[in-house]
């Protein structure tokens, strides 16, 4: 039996004799660097690469930061494309203290954080069920939620209209509520079901060991790995909610009514657009969407990474 001898200075370490061609190339490998060398780009190649990320970068942020500076300036110099002359906040007033913004508001806030919470809820309870149980009627159910997705919103007005008119609920937060929900549940629910199926059954069946029902199984073991699908689904119901207009005019009508997407509307008119006033409200409308954005985004990011590395 042949052994290695150990490593000293000055001398060279004999590999085994079970040692082949494969382990050489690998040791081979390592010594050059650990593997192929990445071919360097041409100097002509780098300029092109920044060229098309810096296109891209000014087309997606131009709009937002035109849409910004446009709403501290005069509604003289709307159309103008100087950058702002003489600063004013006249449109944030006027859209704040002049109109029924505050209601609006309200209303938006009302339907955004019903949609939100049931949304996820159903979606997260429907995703367990398609992931975890087998009982009659689950394929169908599955199917029923994909072709949802295939109709367009505002084929369905019409139909929902007359139900909410046949219950009651027109020009109330609640209607729009069932609307909004048609439209995020069943695409939350199929993604909800693959963030479900990344997760072990072993989970499941340690927690009836300890004496769980399944709903407490999936309230205190499954529901928290779920963090990045919880994020993902809480934010495309606000998205659906928040910035939602057809359905907001349709259902909700009289000014005050309003959500703060259908208000916009009531800065343009047949004669005219108020674009000072519209550019201010939208600025405002943006900023909680960006703020819920970078929530979710932090969650996502954390839910991702947890787990990832041994202790």
């Amino acid at each position: 039996m042949t052994t290695t001898p150990s490593r000293t200075a000055g001398t060279r370490t004999e590999e085994p004799e079970s040692a082949g061609p494969r382990d050489a190339s690998r040791r081979v490998a390592g010594e050059r660097g650990g593997g192929p060398r990445r071919r360097r780009r041409t100097p002509a190649a780098s300029a092109g690469l920044h060229a098309g990320l810096l296109t891209g970068t000014v087309c997606a942020l131009f709009p937002p930061l035109w849409l910004l500076v446009t709403s501290f300036k005069p509604k003289s110099e709307s159309f103008t494309t100087a950058l702002v002359k003489d600063f004013t906040f006249g449109n944030y007033r006027h859209v704040v203290a002049d109109t029924h913004f505050l209601s609006w508001f309200g209303n938006s806030l009302t339907v955004v954080v019903g949609t939100t919470v049931i949304g996820v809820f159903i979606a997260a309870t429907t995703g367990y069920a398609l992931s975890r149980f087998r009982f009659p009627g689950m394929r169908p159910l599955m199917w029923i939620l994909l072709i949802t997705q295939m109709f367009p919103m505002a084929v369905l007005i019409v139909p929902l209209y007359n139900t909410m008119a046949n219950l009651g609920l027109l020009n109330q937060p609640a209607g729009l509520i069932v609307t909004y929900l048609t439209v995020a549940v069943p695409f939350c629910a199929w993604m909800m079901k693959g963030f479900f199926d990344t997760i072990p059954v072993d989970i499941d069946e340690s927690g009836r060991v300890d004496g769980l029902n399944p709903f407490g199984t999936f309230w205190r073991l499954i529901l928290p790995l779920a963090k990045p699908g919880i994020a993902v689904t809480g934010f495309y119901s606000f998205v659906t909610a928040w910035a939602e207009v057809a359905y907001a005019t349709a259902f909700m009508t009289g000014e005050e009514n309003q959500t703060l997407a259908g208000g916009l509307q009531n800065f343009v008119n047949r004669y005219g657009t108020d674009w000072g006033s519209m550019t201010a409200a939208a600025v405002i409308v943006a900023v909680p969407a960006g703020l819920v954005f970078g929530f979710a985004q932090r969650h996502l990011v954390s839910g991702l990474t947890a787990g990832a590395t041994k202790a």
